[in-house]
């Protein structure tokens, strides 16, 4: 109880501040409708409503990758600016638990973008999005923003090294788009793609969410997001450990 008290209130408190901010809160809801209005008119263009959908449902899903992309592998350097990243390491708490509420709430806002980008389509563009099942797909959508978190937490803690974190984060934002089916379907994708895409929580998230609006059956996909979300929250656990004690081995942490 005590943990999970921890990273609720830790969350929370990272939501309001991500919310006020103009890059975290605005910038991540605006920056994705203009890719949205651009494939809304491209596939507008050929009348298949379907298609049309689903590209809307893959846009939507581009915002709450956007919000966690380039913020999360900043986290960690933000804190080092201001001087804060030598009293997370050194507060009683396990660090990793101090990360990770951070990029969960990344992919929270994420979510309004979603909401936003939905809502733009439809007043603004006319597509009708009917959710066939819709309990489903806010949990599908609940689950891609909740394990974009967890990769986001292994993005933080991977690029703590790096002055130019953010552009590593910028670097990862489109071909994730492309390879994890947002608007591509993975069919279309040379072979040796679609491995990739597999291992990536994204890729089984966006086919969650998509199943979900279309009538599809999205809890296998519901499950793989999770799954494979813990996966990469596991991997950056264990590279967390192994930062903190080589900073502290070295006395490197407030360096690059």
């Amino acid at each position: 109880m005590r943990v999970l008290r921890l990273v609720g209130v830790t969350w929370w408190l990272q939501l309001k501040m991500r919310s006020r901010s103009s890059f975290d809160g605005i910038l991540s809801i605006v920056y994705p409708l203009f890719f949205a209005t651009m494939i809304f008119f491209m596939y507008g263009q050929h009348g298949d409503q379907e298609a049309l959908v689903a590209a809307s449902v893959g846009a939507a899903c581009m915002g709450v990758w956007s919000a966690v992309s380039t913020t999360a592998s900043t986290t960690l350097q933000g804190e080092r600016r201001q001087g804060t990243l030598e009293l997370l390491v050194a507060s009683p708490t396990s660090f990793p638990l101090t990360v990770v509420p951070a990029t969960i709430s990344m992919g929270t806002i994420g979510l309004w973008s979603l909401v936003v980008t939905l809502l733009w389509g439809r007043f603004a563009f006319g597509i009708s999005i009917s959710f066939a099942q819709p309990v489903v797909f806010v949990v599908a959508a609940v689950v891609l923003a909740f394990s974009l978190g967890l990769v986001g937490f292994l993005e933080a803690v991977a690029s703590v090294r790096y002055r130019a974190a953010w552009a590593i984060g910028s670097l990862l934002e489109f071909p994730v788009w492309l390879i994890c089916g947002f608007l591509v379907p993975l069919d279309a994708l040379p072979d040796w793609v679609r491995p990739i895409a597999y291992l990536l929580p994204p890729t089984w998230g966006v086919a969650a969410v998509r199943d979900a609006a279309l009538g599809g059956n999205a809890w296998p996909d519901i499950a793989l997001c999770l799954v494979s979300g813990a996966a990469y929250a596991g991997i950056g656990w264990l590279l967390a450990r192994r930062l903190v004690d080589s900073a502290r081995m070295r006395a490197t942490l407030a360096l690059t």
